[in-house]
């Protein structure tokens, strides 16, 4: 029998995976308590001593599946249950005023007041609406299970947070396949699942989602089915907003099909080809993520994510003076006397500098692959706040080919995956003890 990993290989990978983190959310609590608060970030002491501000979420009080919720699971589960509107989530400020209230076309209505006490901007509009829409419609089939209605939410988040990863996973092997062989494309899935971070893949949280879809899309552009590329690209879009980037990709695999520029590489011209209706619907589907961006950003929906993000997240399109000054300070923790600040950060530098060397060092080899993961990593890294990157970084393929052809040598493979597993250790259960995780 032949021992070349397949795609079947990559399924028992993910099965096992899944049912182990599964399996670590349980064993963890039930063995061992953390001590609180945690200061790994100047504010995170008044959310996680006890009786701080998550014990006082709603969303995240149920017992089902509790530790696989924390932090931002809350606008998911509130989105999917109650919409963008939902009173149990926080809001700021007041209304958009009276410009446009209640006129216009959905989505780009403005809604009228409800006399609410909650009045203002919910902070789930921070949040992108598919990966909720994905948890509401598959909740309906799994009420049959008698749980409660946030229970319901929660379990259909994490198979849709598992599915998308088993998509990823699979979508990654294919790539490391194409690049480095069969045991590469599987030591790049391997890779991927033990990330330090790679435990927000199991949780109600957008990454696993994003990857599938993402990494999916790449694999389908290579393929030449630009079509279907583009629709993952944009649910990817409407998963994060770092999925608009997808249009690079796309616009790289229609040019190299020489269908409007041709390339004289001698004379070093180029001539344009005429504009047939054929090329210019191409030139569509290529912008669907974009054209799907730019229409959501204008909509209320859009202007209600920017205030959230720069009124109460502090993060902005390349906001370079803030990040600057941010990870400038983030880089003094490392030699401060807080040693949870320094520990977590440590985690966030390695994070950054492994993406970004992938990303480089990739250029030459997989240009789409790795424009797409350094433009995903540059827009979040430069969005203001120090926290966060090692989670970000997920949604760089680069990263996996490159620590895949590092794994060609015994050494650096077990090296790697005795390290990386603990980290992801620790990740994962600072997140199941609603402890900062990042």
């Amino acid at each position: 029998m032949s021992k070349t990993p397949t795609k079947r290989t990559i399924f028992a990978l993910w099965l096992g995976w899944a049912v182990i983190m599964l399996a670590y959310s349980a064993l963890v609590p039930a063995r061992f308590d953390v001590r609180r608060p945690d200061r790994a970030l100047f504010w995170t002491a008044g959310s996680t001593r006890i009786g701080g501000d998550q014990d006082a979420k709603y969303y995240l009080k149920d017992p089902t599946l509790e530790h696989q919720v924390a932090w931002d699971s809350e606008y998911y589960l509130a989105i999917a249950i109650g919409g963008y509107g939902d009173p149990n989530v926080d809001h700021i400020g007041e209304s958009f005023g009276n410009v446009g209230t209640g006129g216009g076309f959905w989505p780009f209505v403005i809604p009228q007041g409800t006399g609410n006490a909650k009045e203002g901007v919910s902070l789930s509009h921070a949040f992108f609406p598919f990966y909720p829409f994905l948890m509401r419609i598959l909740s309906l089939p799994l009420s049959i299970l008698g749980l409660t209605t946030i229970g319901t939410a929660t379990l259909a988040g994490v198979i849709i947070s598992l599915l998308g990863t088993l998509a990823a996973t699979l979508a990654i092997f294919e790539l490391g396949r194409e690049e480095l062989g069969a045991d590469g494309g599987l030591r790049a899935a391997f890779y991927l699942l033990i990330f330090p971070s790679a435990f927000f893949l199991s949780v109600v949280y957008t990454e696993g989602l994003f990857l599938g879809l993402a990494f999916s899309s790449l694999v389908l552009i290579r393929r030449g089915h630009r079509g279907w590329a583009a629709l993952l690209a944009v649910f990817a879009t409407f998963t994060r907003a770092a999925g608009v980037v997808l249009v690079v990709p796309l616009f790289i695999s229609w040019v190299q099909d020489g269908e409007w520029l041709e390339l004289d590489l001698e004379w070093r011209q180029i001539y344009f080809k005429g504009l047939p209706w054929r090329k210019i619907g191409n030139l569509l589907i290529v912008s669907a993520p974009l054209i799907a961006f730019v229409i959501w950003r204008f909509s209320y929906f859009g202007m209600a994510f920017s205030r959230v993000e720069e009124e109460f997240f502090g993060r902005g399109l390349l906001n370079i003076g803030a990040t600057y000054a941010a990870w400038r300070e983030a880089s003094y923790s490392l030699f401060g006397d807080n040693p949870q600040a320094a520990a977590y950060y440590a985690i966030e530098f390695g994070a950054i500098i492994l993406a970004f060397v992938a990303c480089i060092t990739g250029l030459r080899k997989y240009p789409d692959l790795a424009l797409f993961g350094l433009l995903v990593i540059t827009l979040s890294f430069t969005s203001g706040p120090a926290q966060g990157m090692h989670r970000y970084v997920l949604a760089a393929p680069p990263i996996y080919l490159f620590l895949s052809h590092l794994g060609r040598k015994p050494a650096f493979d077990r090296v790697w995956t005795i390290g990386s597993i603990l980290l992801m250790g620790v990740v994962g259960t600072m997140f199941i003890f609603d402890m900062w995780a990042g």
